[in-house]
């Protein structure tokens, strides 16, 4: 038997040399099929911990192993900036772990570098400073290959994959697996910031309910019981925090105690209604702050021209460095005479239903705005209330309101509705719902009001 192979022309030759390469294309098949698999598990693995892991770094942990692997490189790094500018060595992965304290080491080194760059010359710096750093601390023996990771068009970090292996080479379709990886790195950032702003605003959320408590608190919680006058009265601010306010003040020290020693059922009250210039939380503070001095201004029995003086002086400064105002009218009405003494700090008028005439009428005064002058000087003045007639306060709220097209309620508006009120309504109570739902019905059932909107009615009984 022949110990030689066969020779080239021999029959079995050619069936021999036509299967091997069908046999080598079978396997370099089968070897991308189990690449692509592999990719496939991989990057797989990496969209379950995008959405499994509520822990940003527990993420970031795995991406320089992703990226290392789906690419068959040595090793990778995640660079990372930090809010001042400075970029961070965040993750690194190497296989040999002998190696990986020196590699760890060159790259740190590397970002430090950068750190006193940016410290000493910022305008020196370039985007591809990082790059010019690792080829300088790694040597020309690692080739790197890098690419951004862009968080809504930022750029907020660097993946590297690297190679000691001189015949290694960054093919398209490496570069695009590592640019993958890393724009779900640049994913996982952008949801941990979202989470993070949702609970700051989830905190926010209920410091401002605990605000608006509070000032619905301070608000009357109810119109107090005064002799021969029925009262209502509804705010309905725009936020959770309004800049509106409204308030029914005793007059006098005895109507505070729990069983006064004087008669305070003959004793006048202090009505008021305000606007503080703005909406929110800066509002609703000064609001808050207006409240508490104006209760002690009326205390001291002065007329309603020196308390809204007294109270635009001791204000001014407050207002003056918060770059806000405020309109306020403020009245008392005395039961025992039915007389209404008021005074105006440029708020909306208040409107007179006079119920034996049937006609409308303005209660005003010159004043100016409460924090615009230290010197401002109010004026007084009175009204006799007879049986029916019936006294409307209101914020611009009310008649600026807008519907969809933009036109405005105004004040024609709603002194038609307070004048239909007057005649079909039995009480302050049905005059505040209605004017509300002619508002309403104006801008619209489903739109929500832009300003706030306070109602105060008084009718005489």
């Amino acid at each position: 038997m022949s110990q030689f192979p066969p020779h080239p022309t021999d029959s079995n030759s050619s069936t021999t040399t036509d299967v091997t390469p069908v046999v080598a294309l079978k396997e370099l098949v089968s070897r991308l099929h189990r690449e692509q698999n592999k990719i496939q598990d991989l990057l797989s693995s990496l969209g379950f911990a995008l959405r499994s892991f509520n822990n940003l770094n527990q993420f970031l942990e795995l991406i320089p192993l992703m990226a290392t692997r789906v690419t068959d490189a040595e090793g990778s790094a995640l660079f990372l900036y930090k809010p001042n500018g400075q970029i961070r060595l965040e993750q690194l992965h190497w296989q040999d772990t002998q190696q990986r304290k020196n590699i760890r080491k060159a790259l740190e080194t590397a970002s430090s570098q950068i750190t006193l760059l940016v410290n000493s010359a910022p305008a020196a710096i370039s985007t591809g400073i990082l790059d010019d750093q690792m080829h300088a601390v790694l040597g020309p023996d690692v080739q790197i290959f890098g690419t951004a990771i862009l968080v809504k068009h930022t750029e907020r970090g660097w993946l590297y994959v690297l190679s000691r292996d001189p015949e290694y080479s960054w093919t398209e379709t490496r570069q695009k697996l590592v640019r993958l990886v890393a724009d779900q790195t640049a994913v996982a950032i952008d949801n941990d910031e979202l989470s993070v702003e949702l609970r700051k605003k989830a905190r926010l959320d209920q410091e401002l309910e605990i605000g608006a408590e509070i000032q619905r608190r301070l608000l009357p919680r109810q119109c107090p019981n005064i002799p021969g006058l029925s009262l209502a009265a509804r705010c309905k601010p725009a936020n959770h925090v309004g800049g509106d306010y409204y308030d029914f003040i005793p007059t006098n020290q005895n109507q505070l105690k729990p069983k006064p020693q004087a008669s305070p059922e003959n004793a006048s009250w202090g009505l008021v209604i305000g606007d503080v210039m703005g909406k929110g939380v800066p509002a609703g503070l000064i609001m808050t702050m207006l409240r508490g001095m104006l209760r002690g201004e009326v205390l001291h029995g002065n007329s309603p021209a020196g308390i809204l003086q007294n109270l635009n002086r001791v204000m001014y400064a407050d207002l003056e460095n918060s770059h806000r105002f405020v309109t306020m009218f403020y009245s008392e009405y005395d039961p025992q005479t039915r007389i209404l003494s008021y005074s105006n700090a440029a708020h909306n008028p208040p409107f007179w239903w006079h119920a034996a005439t049937k006609t409308v009428s303005r209660l005003d005064t010159f004043g100016m705005l409460i924090g615009l002058d230290a010197n401002s000087e109010y004026e007084n003045a009175q009204v006799q209330l007879e049986s029916g007639d019936t006294v409307i306060y209101y914020t611009d709220g009310l008649t600026d309101a807008a519907a969809a097209g933009g036109d405005r309620f105004d004040e024609d508006n709603f002194v038609t509705s307070f004048r239909t009120a007057c005649k079909y309504c039995n009480s302050p109570q049905e005059i505040v719902e209605y004017l509300f739902d002619q508002v309403q019905q104006f801008i619209g059932a489903d739109r929500q009001n832009t300003d706030d909107m306070t109602l105060v009615v008084l009718q005489i009984v």
